[in-house]
């Protein structure tokens, strides 16, 4: 069960260096490439998650999988628990070395680029402030991919899982990831959204901890609850 955890938190960690990292790489002044846009933090989110399962294997990285998995009888409650508590922890942890990766540009950034900006590098915010609509877009959206990887797990290609898992973020995060931005996972929100809150980024904006409860942190597992009930009563799963 250690092995297991860390190998959560350490998978957990990484998908956030990438894919925090693209953000800051994205829109912080002074990198490589500011400006590059959603195509290019999308696929690199979506090659990151792909990484970090080829690497740590057998992994949900995810606290609404992971709720899944309980559902379908193939974890218990008190593993689910810890699972999702070192989960959130390797989301502080992998933003905290994305902030020490780029905290030269964090610097060069302040009084330039608006706060809230700064503040959705880490985690996710609605482009249209609808709680009730960006609710039912992270369920939904967490609906499918939660679904599309139980189906694709079934092919027992070696390789497969990661492969289809980075083909299907990309996808969602393309079709679906406008509204809300597509984490569909609590630990990729609320573990920077704690970073961002605990580091010393000046003037930071607030948190926004309603949205990031309601929307990123509850309507995923209510997301992984329908995906349970499609999975075994229609997959067979």
């Amino acid at each position: 069960m250690v092995h297991q955890l860390l190998a959560e938190f350490m998978g957990t960690a990484l998908m956030i260096i990438f894919g925090v990292g693209v953000h800051a790489d994205t829109v912080l002044n002074d990198t490589k490439y500011h400006g590059s846009g959603h195509l290019f933090a999308i696929t690199t989110w979506a090659f990151g998650i792909s990484v970090s399962l080829f690497i740590f294997g057998n992994v949900t990285i995810n606290p609404a999988m992971a709720l899944t998995q309980v559902l379908l009888g193939n974890m218990t409650w008190i593993v689910f628990f810890f699972t999702a508590i070192v989960q959130v922890m390797g989301g502080v942890i992998g933003s905290l070395i994305v902030y020490i990766m780029y905290a030269d540009s964090f610097k060069h950034s302040y009084g330039k680029i608006d706060n809230a900006t700064i503040r959705n590098i880490f985690s996710t915010a609605p482009a249209i402030r609808n709680l009730p609509r960006n609710f039912f877009v992270e369920f939904f959206a967490t609906f499918v991919f939660l679904t599309s990887i139980l189906a694709i797990s079934q092919y027992k290609t070696p390789g497969i899982v990661p492969i289809g898992v980075g083909l299907l973020v990309w996808a969602i995060g393309m079709g679906m990831g406008g509204p809300t931005g597509f984490a569909m996972n609590l630990a990729r929100d609320m573990g920077p959204r704690i970073a961002h809150a605990v580091l010393p980024i000046k003037n930071k904006a607030d948190s926004d901890w309603q949205y990031g409860i309601l929307v990123p942190g509850i309507a995923p597992f209510i997301g992984a609850i329908a995906a349970a009930l499609f999975a075994k009563y229609y997959l067979g799963i």
